[in-house]
């Protein structure tokens, strides 16, 4: 097998790693990926405005507010205004959104972080470097991608 035979395997590899991990995460949670993050920031802070919420996952604001749209029709967060400023509008986790994140299996990407910053300074490097090359290979410097490793769409529906 040649070099390009093998690094098109590895790509496959990871994209069915995603993939199944969805697949599992839909099963067990009923949720997406990037779903799970936004109940996870959310959850740490106790609260997040659209704004941070966007600009934590590295998406567009109006990512960010359809994908709280697909969340709060599901219940699991509520939008309340602040009591400190009117104008601004909180994201707040509801009882089904915490239950969904005790439901959920460990997501794939904090594996991969745990394992990522376990390694030396140069191997994270060469890995982003690489990672990073193959990226613009495929074209896909300008899309709008957050750190959650997930196929398909941010703001596919469950």
């Amino acid at each position: 097998m040649d070099r390009t035979d093998i690094s098109l395997i590895a790509l496959r590899r990871i994209l069915r790693a995603t993939e199944l991990y969805g697949r599992q995460l839909a099963r067990e949670a009923g949720m997406t990926a990037p779903q799970l993050r936004v109940l996870q920031i959310v959850a740490e802070t106790g609260q997040a405005t659209p704004k941070t919420l966007s600009t934590r996952m590295g998406v567009t604001q109006a990512t960010m507010t359809a994908l709280i749209d697909k969340l709060v029709a599901r219940g699991m967060v509520e939008r309340q205004r602040s009591e400190t400023d009117r104008r601004q509008t909180n994201v707040v986790l509801s009882e089904a959104g915490r239950d969904a994140l005790e439901a959920a299996p460990d997501p794939l990407q904090q594996r991969y972080v745990k394992q990522f910053e376990a390694l030396a300074d140069w191997e994270q490097a060469m890995i982003v470097a690489t990672l990073e090359r193959v990226a613009g290979m495929l074209d896909a410097d300008g899309i709008d991608a957050a750190p959650v490793l997930d196929v398909g769409e941010i703001g596919k529906t469950m």
